[in-house]
């Protein structure tokens, strides 16, 4: 039990730290990661402002049933991609929230990208 207290405090740190630099503006918004064992969750943020412009969740009925693996993450990232565009927004700033830039998050990443978002 005190190591996963451990790790979650260490990605926190790691969160903030990214956190201190990093912001989201109505031109460039900030698209953010958490994913847990079981559900992964994306949000597009206009800091400046302090709203959620777009979101997806793995909770939704439309992706009910996506896992917390890398197809699950692609598939998430290609629904967050075109909900993005019907927005209207084309460039963002990517937050991985403290995770490491592989697996989930990554295909998180590439996914958007594919539907023409740029980072």
């Amino acid at each position: 039990m005190k190591r996963v207290i451990e790790k979650n405090k260490r990605r926190v740190q790691r969160k903030n730290h990214i956190r201190k630099t990093l912001s989201g503006t109505a031109l460039k918004p900030r698209l953010t990661v958490f994913r847990s064992n079981k559900n992964i969750s994306l949000q597009v943020i206009d800091d400046v402002a302090g709203h959620t412009l777009v979101s997806a969740t793995t909770l939704e009925a439309e992706l009910k049933g996506t896992k917390s693996n890398i197809a699950g993450g692609t598939k998430i990232g290609q629904v967050i991609g075109q909900r993005l565009k019907e927005a209207n927004i084309d460039t963002i700033v990517f937050d991985r929230n403290g995770y490491k830039y592989h697996g989930v998050v990554k295909a998180i990443a590439e996914a958007a990208r594919e539907t023409g978002i740029k980072f």
